[in-house]
């Protein structure tokens, strides 16, 4: 059809246009992927420009996220407020058409991609949610999720372990889109990649589609609508040639870079091309408008009578509403309780879950080490998506992404799980939680070198200070039990921020404090045991570590030295505090300082300040018992109270003289 063309066309020299006034972008991508970008949106695509945020629409995940000018260009023709000046400020610093993109900043973007493969992972998050929603408020929430991919999506490990368990839990109201046009980065991907991908999600459980053509819009009008009537997850593979039209198309030459001028005029010609540079026709924006505004806006308001006339709309919209916990929602535990932090960390998970119905998560094949499992809440699988615990295997990334996925689409509280050390596999996944503002819970456990014989490849070292340094991610380290509960409220209430909740495998004790406990979720840290005497140094520790500064504390005051013990367990909260609170925790004229943490000592500087010590781990951790592991890197009170000794003596000399 004459229009599809010229619409397609429109598209697609927005796009390249885009990429050339800002200097830098992936022409080739756009120019191969508009015509299945375009059958989507105007044959399937149900969505609505005037209401992006509508909970019961398709979502669109561009996987592929170098793909963004093509992107924007069918945001701003659909009617979503992108405008001409929006795609000519393409890359620029404070526009609303980054150089990936970005949720949360561009209407439309249902998540942030460019780290390649994350976008399919999220992308099953969203239809996993989806299938568990729709199983409780039926033709409410019915509606598919469309994940567009590449080559490198496909490379990453992480489209397998997102794919498998797509397949394994029959997500059918998701279709994955693969634009192959055999070219990556840096040349032809049989270099690296021979697999064949239909084969592979077929194996995964998936239904697959061939598309020979990628610019024939009625052929991949067919696929899609094959897909959709599946009663499985689909995998269409759509064959495309790389900056058709172009001098170079069919190479990486087209991949990465602009278009040289001459290259565009070829460009023009072969589209039978001629217009000006960002100019779009009547005929193309009413074309547009009723394909996919329209037809989008009819049924957002069709939805919303049904909504309206339901008896199950207070529970729907209660599910993607904030929570906010009241004090005796929570338990609090009494002076004297003992057991493992991730003992605890399971009694305030299940009490929660008790309150809050779309809690749900799981961990990567660790439950029964993690404990985060929902009592009597039920394995969600293909058959039974209304099960709270979900099985996610050893897929660590896959999980992480999943995750993200199902934050964004709203509807269910998330978590997951694994040890400490194993966050590495997650970090990618994690820092894009941070990025999207998403409230996702990461619950990591054997937290420390405590975890003794395990050995040094399952001791975290570094993993803690790692996390740390992620922009926006609240990473709590509890040392007690009421600070857990605080650090799950903490995650729960989030609407803007991912939580890491760093628990033990050996026991922690509710002791006797002079301050309270509720303090972490305001403060970040506080003063657990204030001194008995003229105050000569302080104590800051976190996690298990707090017992031991306290067992020094008591030893030192035997010994006439009265320190002060502060927990700290929310670095980056307790920094964000006015001077006077941080003052009234770590007084600026006491410099006699130790930190006590068994990891990386990287993190403490800034809180132990020049003249103070830190009594952390600078190597990996050994093989042995906890006890002896403990003792081998000077986790003992005597080597605490005999560092704070020479750090007082030596701090008297220094101002002696």
């Amino acid at each position: 059809m004459k229009q599809d063309r010229e619409n397609i066309n429109t598209m697609k020299m927005l796009a390249v246009q885009s990429i050339t006034r800002a200097g830098s972008g992936h022409p080739g991508i756009a120019i191969d992927l508009a015509p299945t970008l375009y059958t989507l949106a105007t044959r399937h695509l149900v969505i609505d420009p005037t209401s992006p945020k509508w909970i019961n629409r398709d979502r669109l995940v561009l996987s592929a996220g170098h793909g963004s000018a093509l992107l924007y260009s069918f945001l701003h023709l659909a009617g979503f407020d992108l405008s001409i000046d929006d795609l000519k400020s393409f890359r620029k610093l404070g526009s609303k058409t980054p150089g990936h993109p970005e949720f949360g900043v561009v209407p439309g973007v249902d998540a942030t991609t460019g780290p390649l493969g994350q976008g399919l992972g999220m992308g099953v998050g969203m239809a996993m949610t989806q299938k568990r929603l729709e199983a409780q408020f039926g033709k409410l929430m019915s509606h598919d999720t469309f994940v567009i991919v590449g080559d490198g999506d496909l490379m990453e490990g992480v489209s397998h372990e997102a794919s498998e368990f797509a397949g394994n839990n029959n997500l059918n109201r998701l279709i994955v889109l693969y634009d192959s046009n055999d070219v990556s980065l840096d040349g032809p991907t049989d270099r690296s990649f021979k697999t064949n991908v239909r084969q592979r999600f077929a194996s995964y459980g998936f239904d697959t589609f061939l598309v020979e053509d990628g610019e024939n819009v009625a052929e991949i009008d067919t696929a899609i609508a094959a897909a959709k009537k599946s009663n499985r997850p689909s995998f269409v593979e759509i064959r495309t040639v790389i900056g058709r039209g172009t001098p170079n198309q069919g190479t990486n030459k087209v991949h990465g870079a602009p278009l040289s001028l001459e290259e565009i005029a070829v460009l023009k010609d072969n589209l039978n091309w001629h217009h000006d540079d960002f100019e779009v026709t009547d005929a193309v924006r009413e074309s547009f408008r009723e394909q996919v505004l329209e037809r989008g806006h009819h049924a957002r308001l069709t939805w919303e009578d049904e909504l309206h006339n339901s008896n199950q709309r207070s529970e729907l919209l209660r599910s993607f509403a904030p929570v906010k916990l009241a004090d005796n929602q929570l338990p609090h535990f009494d002076i004297g309780a003992k057991k493992n932090g991730r003992v605890f960390g399971k009694e305030v998970l299940n009490s929660l879950a008790d309150q809050i119905p779309n809690l749900v998560g799981g961990s990567a094949d660790l439950v029964s080490s993690t404990k985060t499992n929902i009592d009597d809440g039920g394995m969600f699988d293909a058959d039974h998506p209304l099960g709270r615990n979900i099985p996610f295997g050893v897929h660590e990334f896959g999980m992480a992404t999943i995750l993200n996925g199902m934050a964004l689409h709203g509807g269910v509280k998330v978590f997951g799980s694994t040890f400490t050390v194993f966050s590495d596999y997650m970090k990618g996944a994690i820092r894009l939680s941070a990025l999207q503002k998403l409230p996702v819970t990461f619950v990591l456990t054997h937290d420390s070198i405590a975890v003794g014989s395990d050995g040094p490849t399952h001791q975290p070292v570094e993993q803690m200070a790692g996390l740390q340094s992620i922009p926006n991610l609240n990473v709590i380290r509890p040392g007690s039990p009421n600070e857990i509960t605080a650090a799950w409220r903490t995650a729960i209430e989030s609407t803007n921020k991912p939580t890491v909740i760093i628990l033990s495998r050996q026991d922690i004790e509710e002791l006797q404090n002079d301050n309270s406990a509720t303090l972490l979720q305001s403060r970040g840290g506080y003063v657990s045991s204030f001194e008995h005497g003229q105050l000569s140094a302080i104590l800051m520790a976190n996690g298990t570590e707090l017992p031991l500064a306290r067992e020094a504390q008591n030893q030192l005051a035997m010994n006439g030295v009265h320190v002060r013990v502060v927990s700290m367990p929310n670095q980056d909260v307790f920094m964000r505090q006015a001077s006077s609170f941080r003052e009234s925790v770590l007084p600026d004229n006491q410099r006699c300082r130790i930190a006590i943490g068994m990891g990386s000592s990287l993190g403490w500087a800034n809180l132990v300040g020049l003249d103070g010590e830190i009594i952390g781990m600078d190597s990996f951790g050994r093989s042995g018992d906890e006890a002896d592991v403990e003792d081998m890197f000077n986790f003992t009170v005597e080597d605490v109270v005999d560092k704070v000794q020479k750090l007082v003596r030596s701090n008297r000399e220094r101002l002696a003289s």
